[in-house]
């Protein structure tokens, strides 16, 4: 994984990273992941008016690196603006724990192997925005990140059956981490945002609150520890009676990468075990108690990091490939409140 880090203003950091790709011969123009019809150029242009009024500091960012590629802002907005929508599948699994004083947030990333040369975790640190370390297989959006004041934010992506220009997965996390300090404060900005893409949203503070957001552009179900519970936990499906219309049927998505086979290993393995630190989180996450990260290589996908984050401890472990083969390794750049 790249480690990028992005600094000062949405402009100038956007502007640094893209003239930098391109002085390196890495031109997102030229990129064959581009798919620009006139359909998501349509959905482009009215997403870009929502974002003018509820995140318009992104599009500064997206315009300096499209400046910085010596491309145009809108053949790039397509790209990022339309993901989740438009654009190829990712796949993940989310848990969150309360093991006494410790609160772990943990997921794995499951994407693209030919891509894998391009993922990046990033140090963001920008003018007005809280900082964070969060993880992309794209640029600009987040899929899973930790700001400094312990609040940890993941999705996993649900393939839309309803879709409305509006604010994407990728992105809603990146603006959560940006702007939010407690999963109450995520939570009441999802309901204010305007969403565009199908997702579930984890979300987990250092006060040892927790929360599972499904959502699309139709309707938002928030999901919280049942009972005497200490966990939460979620893949990519809905689980909920409200959010279940909502899931594409087999014949219409095809492969899923396993989501029902993860969400009941995760079932299973967390209500029956009861001392859930930071080596039990390794060793679920690594596929050790079931089928987790154990895909096949050779079909094109596969676990392609995995985080873990010790929110009352400050600290953040990531495993830049499969944690069933890798380890984890502490990242220390970013400075908690």
């Amino acid at each position: 994984m790249y480690h990028s880090r992005f600094k000062n203003s949405y402009y100038d950091a956007g502007f640094k990273y893209g003239n930098l790709l391109f002085n390196n011969g890495k031109s997102l123009n030229k990129s064959h992941i581009l798919n620009l019809s006139e359909e998501k150029r349509d959905f482009t242009i009215r997403s870009i008016e929502i974002y003018k009024r509820e995140y318009p500091k992104v599009l500064e960012e997206i315009r300096g690196i499209a400046d910085g590629q010596r491309m145009e802002f809108l053949d790039l907005a397509c790209f990022i603006l339309g993901m989740y929508n438009f654009t190829l599948e990712n796949y993940c699994s989310c848990v969150v724990v309360k093991n006494g004083e410790d609160i772990i947030f943990g997921r794995n990333s499951d994407f693209l192997v030919e891509l894998e040369h391009l993922y990046e975790s990033c140090y963001y640190d920008l003018d007005n925005s809280y900082s964070f370390i969060g993880n992309t297989t794209a640029v600009t959006q987040i899929e899973d990140g930790v700001n400094e004041y312990g609040l940890a934010a993941g999705l996993t992506f649900v393939y839309p059956t309803v879709k409305k220009p509006g604010i994407n997965a990728g992105l809603l996390i990146r603006y959560i981490l940006e702007k939010c300090k407690t999963v109450k404060e995520g939570i009441d900005a999802l309901k204010n945002l305007t969403i565009s893409s199908s997702q579930t949203i984890t979300l987990a503070d250092k006060y040892g609150d927790m929360a599972v957001i499904e959502c699309n552009c139709n309707e938002m179900e928030i999901i919280k520890p049942k009972g005497n519970e200490n966990f939460i936990y979620t893949t990519n499906h809905f689980n909920t009676d409200k959010m279940q219309k909502y899931n594409p049927p087999k014949a219409f998505k095809g492969e899923d990468l396993f989501s029902k086979k993860r969400y009941e290993v995760l079932k299973d393995v967390l209500s029956k075990n009861k001392n859930q630190d930071f080596s039990f989180i390794k060793n679920l996450l690594s596929g050790k108690y079931g089928f987790m990260c154990q895909y096949d290589r050779k079909l094109g996908a596969d676990t392609v990091w995995s985080s873990i984050y010790l929110l009352n401890k400050n600290k953040i472990y990531i495993c830049e490939g499969n944690p069933s083969r890798k380890k984890y390794k502490a990242d220390e750049r970013l400075k908690f409140k």
